[in-house]
């Protein structure tokens, strides 16, 4: 007879494979950008497109259906077959890696629901999980039909950010129901019982979580940012530090007519506001750490504590080096410059999951 613990940690176990898989397909999502990949299949065949083409015949059937994008019109129309067969493997692979991740969830929802596994307070959570994970995919429609019309020869920008934002929840909402499952709060563990008596120490825990939300609240921006910096291909706009091509606040920064359209659609600008709130996070995790240092728990808040500072540290280095490699960017050559980008990028989802464990850890 299995103990409801035990079927609690089997459950997060089951979660916790899937932030590992959505990490993995948000780090493919990152390789489709960059190697221009998105745009490659023009169809959302949910059942039918978990294959690949299988012969020749169906390889040109669908060469001829990218030939007719703007993409393939106005800026690959020197491809070549094998090349079509090179950015067609990465938008296929992301897709079929968004399917596998389905197919993980629907064989472990069964499973746990057959050998009831599940309790009454994990049902809600299931359904937004099912739910967020639906929108996700719909969203990614979304954004790659908005490269198949018009004059676009990319995703739009601010679709990109949706979907990539969108996903970064997908992530953290898992991740967090995962932890309620089998992680104890500083306030349910034993050595801390008398310290949560001491108001001294209760104003403490208040004041770092007050930070988190703050932190957590300009991590998002940062990350939208981040997804507009890929979606504009600013980072080679300037490609220098620590000033901007030579200015602390570079021109250009209003050249568009509105304060909306310079906040999406100016690259200087999204590179500007890119790098500051980089800073901002640096100087406010540093602070954050501080206070988390103040704190001895268990095994794992003792490491978990640790994560916020390293991140942080490793991401502005990782930003850095991208916007300083910008410059060498070869088209459809894979070398520094997409590599640091995609190590930026994974970093950045760890500095996420590294915010909301604290969140969830000093939590009521």
């Amino acid at each position: 007879m299995h103990t409801e613990d035990h079927k609690s940690k089997a459950v997060a176990n089951w979660l916790l494979l899937g932030v590992g898989m959505t990490i993995i397909q948000i780090a493919l999502g990152g390789i489709t950008r960059l190697t221009g990949s998105g745009l490659s299949i023009t169809e959302w065949d949910v059942v039918t497109g978990a294959l690949p083409p299988m012969n020749e015949a169906a390889w040109q059937t669908l060469f001829a259906k990218y030939k007719t994008t703007p993409q393939f019109q106005l800026l690959n129309f020197d491809f070549t077959i094998e090349n079509f067969k090179f950015i067609f493997f990465w938008e296929w692979f992301h897709r079929l890696w968004a399917r596998t991740i389905g197919l993980i969830f629907a064989i472990g929802f069964i499973y746990f629901l057959v050998k009831k596994y599940f309790q009454p307070k994990m049902i809600q959570p299931l359904v937004i999980l099912f739910l967020l994970g639906a929108l996700q995919g719909a969203i990614g429609w979304i954004m790659v039909a908005s490269g198949l019309e018009g004059d676009a020869v990319y995703v739009k920008p601010t679709r990109l950010a949706l979907h990539f934002v969108f996903a970064l929840g997908l992530l953290s909402y898992t991740y967090w129901f995962a932890l309620s499952l089998k992680v104890k709060t500083l306030k349910e563990q034993p050595s801390l019982e008398a310290s949560y008596k001491d108001l001294k120490f209760i104003k403490h825990i208040r004041s770092i979580k007050s930070l988190s939300w703050l932190i957590l609240l300009v991590l998002f921006f940062q990350l939208i940012y981040g997804a507009l910096m890929a979606g504009h291909k600013a980072a080679n706009v300037a490609a220098t530090w620590p000033t901007i091509n030579g200015q602390w606040i570079p021109a250009g920064l209003t050249s568009k007519d509105s304060f909306l359209l310079n906040a999406v659609n100016n690259t200087i600008w999204v590179h500007f506001i890119h790098r500051g709130l980089a800073y901002l996070l640096l100087v406010l995790i540093v602070v954050y750490s501080f206070k988390l240092f103040r704190i001895n728990g268990n095994a794992f808040w003792n490491l978990m504590r640790r994560m916020p500072l390293t991140f942080v540290l490793f991401q502005v280095a990782l930003g850095i080096f991208t916007v300083l490699s910008s410059a060498q960017i070869v088209p459809g050559v894979w070398a520094g410059f997409e590599w640091l980008a995609q190590l930026h990028q994974l970093v950045g989802m760890l500095l996420l999951l590294s915010v909301v464990n604290i969140i969830y850890i000093t939590k009521d």
